[in-house]
């Protein structure tokens, strides 16, 4: 029976030899392969769910698809007996040839690799190796003694999911029952004399989340491992639990790989900022130094600190551009498509920033405003109180704290009152119209008296008139003063008391403070006698 079995073997390959040389010689152009060469639609052989072999080549007229139907039914042919069946190769001209049981099952062809640098060999013996698990896979299910078994270990590996289950949630019960005690001991040390840093609130809801979030992890990867050991103890599963088990050893070493491959740049970014940080200090020092008097001109004590804050913003610009080609995933087109939108943004959105930006440094650079000055721009005037690289700050004299944007500051006229005096203060001025009937050197002399009676005005240097204007009807006269910036007094009220002593002084030699366009002189006098200064409502100041 033996000799028998083997001499028809024997003829079979022989005369599949004849057949494979008589199609190499009719197609010249596959070669000396036993393959006709025709591109196909690769298909894949599985059996009992486990993968033996992709066929990618028509070998002998048949088609891949052909091919997979003929070896998975001798497959399934062959492993329906009960003998021991073993799996060998065979060489065939440029392919090899599979067995199983004495059976051709399958030949693997040059064509059906999946890289031309590969062995037919290699692929060959690999498939023989899969196909004998496959036998033995076959076996075991079979046996009722080994699925029973199989059962066993599940269900003990089950049991002891539950219970890993029940003990996550025990501990987590634990620690969330133990955490507010702890966050409190621990709050009592994190202190700042007696400031407590860490808001209890937020941070137990943050530990809070964190530690769900930690739980969660523990019972996906217990859930995971369950299932891929449960799948692994049947045959036909077996497949499946050890995909996923390669699967997340892949996802590890994936992981793993990626970190320790970006810990050079990582340190090579970290450098590069740490050199960048130790710039900025010492270009702060520098820059410190440079601008005692005497040195440099334009950088004083109030064009420091934008000076210093513009040599550090471009610093750090450079570090990170140098910085950025050594970050993880700078390479990737997502990382790229990302720092594109960005840009795009900034450029789209920030045109009014930079104008402001440029604004600020404007008026910071050409000094035409300065924190205590008195200035008028447009409609409103105040004391300034901050420069800003966008916005301006002026307190008026009405109470009142007004935020201009600093390109509204530079396309508009600048008055300061504070610049032109001697030392310290700022110039306080007002008009008042007076009709020609009136000597001007009596005005003017009125004018000084009432800036005189005023508390906060200096007299020296002492106030001057200016007659500005000879108009139609009346002469214009300008009284300018210097203040006193000590003074608690704001502009306005200050205007407010020199307006009053105008008015007393005016009243006190009986010159009228009126200006129509003259049609002819009053016949009564428009002026205030001294006995009714201080009529019903008003208070004497000596009756307290």
């Amino acid at each position: 029976m033996g000799r028998w079995i083997g001499a028809r073997l024997s003829l079979m390959l022989v005369v599949l030899g004849l057949a494979c040389a008589v199609a190499a010689r009719a197609e010249p152009a596959s070669g000396p392969d036993a393959t006709e060469g025709v591109a196909a639609d690769p298909v894949e052989l599985k059996i009992a769910n486990r993968s033996i072999v992709v066929f990618r080549a028509t070998l002998l007229g048949e088609t891949p698809a052909g091919r997979q139907q003929r070896a998975k039914a001798v497959i399934e042919d062959v492993l329906q007996g009960t003998d021991d069946l073993q799996v060998s190769t065979a060489p065939i001209l440029h392919s090899y040839m599979v067995l199983l049981g004495g059976r051709r099952a399958f030949i693997v062809s040059p064509q059906d690799l999946d890289s031309p640098e590969g062995s037919v060999q290699e692929a060959a013996a690999r498939a023989a190796a899969n196909l004998k698990v496959v036998v033995e896979e076959t076996g075991q299910a079979r046996n009722l003694r080994f699925l029973l078994k199989a059962l066993g270990y599940s269900a003990v590996a089950t049991v002891l999911y539950v219970l890993l289950l029940r003990l996550v949630h025990f501990l987590r019960r634990k620690v969330r029952g133990r955490l507010p005690q702890l966050m409190r001991e621990r709050a009592r040390q994190i202190r700042v004399g007696q400031l407590q840093l860490f808001d209890m609130q937020y941070l137990y809801y943050l530990a809070d989340r964190l530690i769900w979030l930690f739980c969660w992890a523990v019972v996906f990867l217990l859930s995971y491992e369950w299932l891929s050991y449960v799948l692994s103890q049947f045959p036909y599963t077996r497949p499946w639990g050890e995909s996923l088990d390669v699967y997340l050893f892949r996802l590890l070493d994936y992981l793993l790989s990626g970190i320790v491959s970006a810990i050079p740049g990582i340190a090579v970014a970290v450098m590069i900022f740490f050199i960048a940080r130790g710039i900025s200090g010492f270009s702060k020092r520098l820059l410190e130094r440079l601008s005692r008097p005497g040195t440099i001109r334009w950088l004083t004590e109030e064009t420091l600190q934008p000076t210093t804050r513009l040599t550090s913003l471009a610093i750090w610009l450079f570090a990170v551009v140098m910085a950025y080609p050594y970050l993880p995933g700078s390479g990737t087109e997502a990382f790229k498509g990302l720092s594109v939108l960005v840009g795009l943004m900034i450029s789209l959105g920030a045109s009014s920033v930079v104008g402001q930006a440029a604004s600020g440094l404007i008026l910071t650079y050409s000094r035409t405003l300065r924190a205590g000055e008195f200035v008028r721009i447009g409609d409103h005037e105040g004391t300034v109180t901050e420069v800003g690289m966008f916005n301006t700050t002026i307190r008026t004299g009405l109470g009142e704290v007004l935020t201009l944007p600093n390109s509204m500051i530079t396309g508009s006229v600048t008055k300061n009152y504070s610049r032109i005096v001697q030392g310290q203060g700022y110039v306080v001025d007002t008009v008042v119209t007076i009709g020609y009937d009136t000597p001007w050197r009596q005005v003017e002399a009125m004018l000084i008296e009432a800036a005189r009676r005023t508390d906060g005005i200096l007299q020296v240097p002492p106030p001057y008139v200016f007659q500005t204007a000879l108009s139609d009807f009346y002469p214009e006269y300008r009284l300018v003063a210097q203040a006193i910036p000590s003074e608690p007094r704001p502009r306005a009220q200050l205007l407010s008391m020199l307006h009053a002593h105008i008015q007393d002084v005016f009243n006190e030699y009986g010159v009228q403070i009126m200006s129509p366009h003259y049609l002819g002189d009053p016949d009564i006098e428009k002026v205030v006698s001294r006995e009714n200064w201080y009529a019903a409502p008003a208070k004497h100041p000596e009756a307290d």
